[in-house]
């Protein structure tokens, strides 16, 4: 038996039947839990913004890449030649 970091409820897991990395969830709080250790069974919360920031930097990046397109043609080798 270990304890939920994010709200304290018990979570009844068996050190055999896990394993390091295994992602779990807190039936009380539904938090997404990391088991880190499984001798005893030690868990870590995987933060949501976690999981947003990988979102907006693959947003970005996305992003980042069209607007880097945009940009280039309106540098115009035409308004250098005429200055």
């Amino acid at each position: 038996m270990t304890k939920c970091p994010e709200c304290d409820a018990d979570i009844d897991l068996d050190e055999d039947e896990v394993e390091e990395g295994e992602i779990v969830s807190c039936g009380e709080c539904d938090a997404e839990l990391e088991v880190t250790q499984i001798h005893p069974v030690h868990l870590i919360v995987l933060s949501e913004d976690d999981d947003d920031d990988e979102e907006d930097e693959e947003d970005d990046e996305e992003s980042g890449g069209a607007k880097d397109d945009e940009e280039e043609p309106g540098i115009d080798d035409e308004d250098e030649e005429t200055e």
